[in-house]
């Protein structure tokens, strides 16, 4: 392999369980410190994860169960501060080393620097957010691993559109098909071939029940994976 090919991470719920174990009390301690009477459990919040992006889930959460508060002038700006102090709640989780990676997910990441594939991250969750899990989990300079980062709004559409990875794979200056996408849900697997991907999928906590049809590969971990495998010669 050569620096012709790349693979391109989604983040929460492939790289880590972030969803379970850092957005959804993050969330809920925000709910609490603005003084909002909002809870979400995880069978909640596992129906609210059809809807990507943090601030667009607080959105669409508030016009189904708190459609008064949505209705006012100021919700955006709630919305706003919301996300912010969520995001501060979350960062510090991963600082205290609550949110481990995926079994398989360091060592394949290590694998393929090593045999020169170039390493790119396409997701919906803030920059913020990934440099954190990036410099806690694999080390201080990890996110300089990464040539490409698509995070938070550099799109206006979030998946399941494609537009993160038309984004990551312009910079990347690769075609389509020099590149493989990791995905945990069938939101990001959309995303992926719609820009034209193969795409692995890692099942996760809130993912294991979703159609993954189309997609290159489904597995359940990361463990094991080598990176030659991704790429097999052409015929």
């Amino acid at each position: 392999m050569t620096t012709s090919h790349a693979l391109i991470f989604d983040v929460d719920g492939t790289l880590a369980e972030t969803e379970r174990d850092g957005h959804l009390p993050a969330f809920n301690a925000a709910f609490a410190e603005l003084g909002l009477p909002w809870h979400w459990d995880e069978h909640l919040y596992g129906e609210l994860l059809e809807v990507t992006g943090g601030k667009e889930r607080i959105r669409h959460f508030a016009q189904l169960y708190d459609p008064a508060r949505a209705a006012a002038t100021d919700f955006g700006d709630l919305v706003q501060r919301l996300h912010q102090t969520k995001t501060a709640h979350y960062v510090r989780r991963v600082a205290a080393g609550a949110i481990p990676l995926r079994p398989g997910v360091a060592e394949l990441i290590k694998a393929a620097r090593s045999s020169g594939l170039r390493l790119a991250i396409a997701t919906t969750t803030s920059p913020e957010n990934v440099a954190a899990l990036l410099h806690a989990s694999l080390a201080p300079d990890a996110a300089e691993w990464f040539e490409v980062i698509g995070a938070g709004d550099v799109v206006p559409a979030k998946k399941p559109a494609p537009d993160i990875y038309d984004w990551v794979l312009e910079r990347l200056a690769l075609p389509a098909a020099s590149c493989l996408a990791i995905e945990d849900s069938v939101n990001g697997l959309q995303a992926a071939r719609a820009a034209g991907l193969r795409c692995l999928v890692c099942r996760g906590e809130y993912t294991r029940e979703q159609d993954f049809s189309g997609a290159w590969r489904v597995v359940n971990s990361l463990t094991g994976i080598a990176p030659a495998s991704l790429f097999p010669p052409a015929p």
